[in-house]
């Protein structure tokens, strides 16, 4: 267990997701705070988000994976592709991430433009039922099309995984955005709430929304439409994040041999 985390990789990752969550909540809180002298357009504030990702993805995701949400993270770990500790530190990075981006944009925006830093809230009369069944929706999509875009196992043209994650946030704001303001981020909900100190009564739906929509989406991808054929002694060593597969045995290997082959005799 300790093989994974005292890496030097491994706090890259964490470090990584701190920052990314950290620039996708400053991007997508401010393009939906209301200035005074214009109203965010649901089309601005959704590309906003999804291009925010995108961006994200496209710069950080081979060195963490780029989750940059709790949802996401909680749903891998379903899924028996991440270890234990590597989902604790993520959601704990994510969240302070979100924090800090929160407290950032709090800082440099006027007083008078603040607002509540766009806090989701349900709107148009959604119950908190159909709220965690929206976001429950549009986190499924989100964590099928990353589950899938980014599947090393695909041999097709499978594009741009960072557009296809891009685009899937982006069309889940186009849509969630009038029920509950689009969360399917659990990171991005609590960041805001944070600063503003404002808590509301069905904060709880932008957690157990993305958090089961995501899972749900683990679970039909990795055990059902596309499951790994491994025995229990190697998906019982990706919890405990000491698992090393085929590939990296083999570069190990490679790496002491050619050690071996320079140090004199």
């Amino acid at each position: 267990m300790k093989r994974e985390i005292l890496t030097l990789a491994f706090a890259r990752a964490v470090f990584v997701e701190f920052i990314s969550t950290l620039i996708f909540v400053f991007i997508g809180l401010g393009s939906a705070l209301k200035w005074p002298s214009a109203l965010p357009s649901i089309l601005q504030i959704s590309l906003a988000f999804g291009l925010a990702i995108g961006t994200l993805v496209q710069a950080f995701g081979h060195i963490s994976g780029a989750h940059i949400n709790p949802a996401v993270t909680i749903a891998f770990f379903v899924g028996n592709q991440i270890s234990f500790l590597r989902t604790l530190f993520y959601v704990i990075a994510q969240l302070v991430g979100a924090i800090a981006g929160a407290g950032i944009l709090y800082g440099v925006t006027p007083a008078n433009t603040r607002g509540n830093l766009a806090i989701n809230s349900l709107n148009n009369n959604t119950t908190p039922g159909q709220a965690v069944v929206v976001e429950m929706i549009l986190t499924f999509q989100l964590a099928a099309c990353i589950f899938a875009s980014t599947d090393n196992r695909r041999n097709g043209n499978v594009g741009s995984p960072a557009l296809s994650i891009g685009l899937s946030v982006a069309v889940g704001h186009l849509v969630g955005i009038y029920f509950t303001g689009c969360s399917m981020n659990p990171a991005r909900s609590f960041g805001p709430a944070v600063i503003v100190r404002k808590f509301s009564s069905t904060h709880w739906v932008f957690w157990v929304g993305p958090i089961l929509g995501a899972c749900l989406a683990a679970l039909l991808y990795f055990y059902i439409l596309v499951p790994y054929c491994m025995n229990m002694s190697d998906r019982v060593a990706i919890v405990k994040g000491t698992y090393e597969s085929e590939e990296e045995w083999e570069e190990q290997r490679e790496e002491r041999k050619k050690s071996m082959e320079l140090t004199p005799p």
